[in-house]
């Protein structure tokens, strides 16, 4: 990226035209003027404009990446109405300020646009953020068991802990899982759920009890592990799903609070929006808590969701029932309606071998889809059975164009250039996640050298398919974006163990530009954010290092000290003070 801090690099927003104005009234009220007087006429009238419009924000002395088409780094930043009304030097900010303006010295920060995430379960993690017990990060057994100790001496008598995701063995020291009769000391009087990822519970007898499983026995879907570990049964996601369910759930009122706090929490690391699939466990009921914050002017980033069908076999009905008062980007710049995602039908979900049945029952929907113009996203885990998708898509493509509806593959990990140049040719986006940062070590042991091409990055970007990025969160990973970053460049798993091969590997500024005009492409928003230009929300993070120059092995422990999202201060960390009408930088 270069440094462009002249007159030259300052963008400003441009006097809007009279609306009845023709293009050759606008024209002809230049005719025979010179081309240096017009010049000065047009810089006078801009400057004009702008000290008579003074910036609610600006934000100098800053290394910012605007991520425009010339990869321009500029020193500052003007916001005014929630969109960016200047992006130059800080010299320049002179006309953009008035005793109003909230005026934020960076100290030399580096200023990213605000991170989306194309695929994060964040409306249902939301729910129960503030009463789980959380183990991302944890190094170690040692460090899980004392988080569960505090919870369980914060709960209520009897009062149940969940962990439900998030997290791997190979995170740990000891590379293990934590053994029943360990979570029984650390908890001995609360029923303790644990999940790990869509394959594994453990649950304490008295969670079993809890739930009304006679001893000796597993929950309904549930069988024993491989290696016959006491308390922990594997299943999969629908089984597992199936017995989330029956854990007792928050109340509303924690709804609403875990919702509050674990967006702030997307806050502190950069993220201004997110792309949420549906999911699993949550019905369109508990929505109401994202729907109060949005009705309270209270959210903090901007969410786009797509609706679940939670009804097998029916799913057809369901969506439309859903979605008669809910066309297709229905809302506001906060939160909007994004489609249908990601189970689309239960038959087509994680199927490597649907039959002909499925397949038609799939393809009736998805047509019915793209006559009402709705994207659609779907989770589709194997290369090896993807055709079966494609072929369909490709035959609906003949009848109904989809092309220009963004729809998205999920996953594919193992995509091969074959299949990202039939997803390129429709018109197809694909969302990927580090889900190789706590699965790699387990793909090296299975797939051997071809592991070391997931997910297929490089290929993606000189296909030109449009790429996401994201992280899956929360049941199967981390919500952290700089460490799917720092995983998208070292290609390193959570164990540490080197996995992918550089012709798959992005740079900084690739990646940077997946984690945020590549994943506003699939809620339509491309043009509106992801990159720092004139007339783009305003959304943007002053991060606590430099993404750019930093060691490779600390980007994952990049926080956002500011971070703003339309214009406003959401989050702020020493040295910010958010709540005063100047913001400045310590020394």
């Amino acid at each position: 990226m270069k440094l462009t801090p002249s007159l030259r690099a300052l963008r400003v927003a441009s006097p809007t035209p009279s609306p009845g104005a023709t293009p050759a009234a606008r024209q002809s009220r230049f005719r025979g003027v010179p081309g240096r007087a017009l010049l000065l006429t047009s810089l006078f009238a801009l400057s004009f404009a702008a000290q008579a419009q003074p910036a609610d924000l600006v934000v100098t002395n800053a290394k910012i990446a605007t991520l425009d088409a010339a990869g321009t780094m500029a020193q500052a930043i003007a916001v005014r109405d929630g969109r960016i009304v200047a992006v130059g030097s800080a010299a320049q900010m002179g006309a953009f300020t008035s005793p109003a303006t909230r005026t934020v010295d960076a100290g030399g920060r580096t200023v990213v646009p605000g991170l989306i995430d194309s695929h994060m379960h964040a409306v249902r993690a939301a729910l129960s953020y503030s009463t789980e017990v959380n183990w991302i990060g944890a190094g170690t057994i040692a460090e899980a068991m004392a988080r569960i100790r505090s919870a369980a001496a914060n709960a209520r008598p009897g009062g149940w802990l969940i962990v439900a995701g998030g997290w791997t063995e190979q995170q740990f020291a000891e590379r293990r899982r934590p053994t029943l009769a360990e979570l029984q000391e650390a908890a001995p009087n609360n029923p303790v759920y644990v999940q790990l990822f869509y394959e594994a519970v453990v649950m304490t007898p008295k969670a079993l009890e809890a739930l009304g499983v006679a001893p000796g026995t597993l929950p309904a879907g549930m069988k024993p592990t491989p290696d016959g570990a006491p308390g922990w049964m594997s299943g999969d996601i629908v089984g597992i799903s199936a017995l989330f369910d029956k854990l007792p759930k928050p109340t509303y009122d924690d709804n609403v609070a875990g919702t509050r706090a674990f967006f702030t929490e997307l806050n502190r690391l950069g993220i201004t929006g997110l792309v949420d699939p549906g999911g699993f466990s949550i019905a369109p009921s508990q929505y109401a808590a994202l729907f109060q914050l949005w009705r309270e002017k209270a959210l903090t980033l901007r969410v786009a969701y797509s609706v679940f069908a939670q009804k097998p076999g029916a799913e057809l009905q369901e969506f439309r029932d859903l979605t008669q008062m809910l066309p297709m980007g229905f809302g506001d710049d906060m939160l909007k309606f994004n489609g249908l995602g990601e189970r689309v039908t239960l038959a087509m979900y994680n199927n490597n071998f649907p039959d002909e049945a499925a397949k038609a029952k799939f393809y009736e929907l998805v047509k019915w889809a793209a006559t009402k113009k709705m994207a659609v996203t779907i989770h589709w885990q194997e290369n090896g059975s993807v055709d079966h998708l494609l072929g369909l898509y490709e035959k609906l493509n003949a009848e109904v164009p989809i092309k220009d509806l963004r729809w998205s593959i999920a996953h594919l990990d193992d995509a091969s250039p074959e299949t990202l140049a039939r997803m390129k040719a429709l018109g197809i986006g694909w969302t990927m996640q580090d889900a190789m940062y706590f699965q790699g070590d387990r793909a090296l042991a299975v797939r051997g050298d071809a592991a070391r091409r997931m997910p297929p990055i490089g290929t993606a970007l000189r296909t030109g398919v449009n790429v996401g990025a994201g992280t899956d969160a929360h049941r199967v990973a981390s919500y952290n974006p700089f460490v799917a970053l720092q995983w998208m460049l070292d290609g390193r798993t959570v164990s540490g163990k080197a996995m992918r091969g550089a012709d798959e590997t992005p740079t900084r500024e690739q990646a940077l530009r997946l984690y945020t005009q590549g994943s506003a492409w699939f809620s339509f928003d491309e043009g509106r954010r992801g990159t720092l230009e004139v007339g783009k929300l305003a959304d943007f993070a002053v991060l606590d290092q430099d993404f750019f120059s930093v060691p490779l092995e600390r980007i994952g422990k990049t926080t956002s000290l500011m971070t703003v999202v339309g214009g406003r201060i959401v989050y702020a960390a020493r040295p910010f003070n958010a709540t005063g009408a100047s913001v400045a930088l310590a020394p």
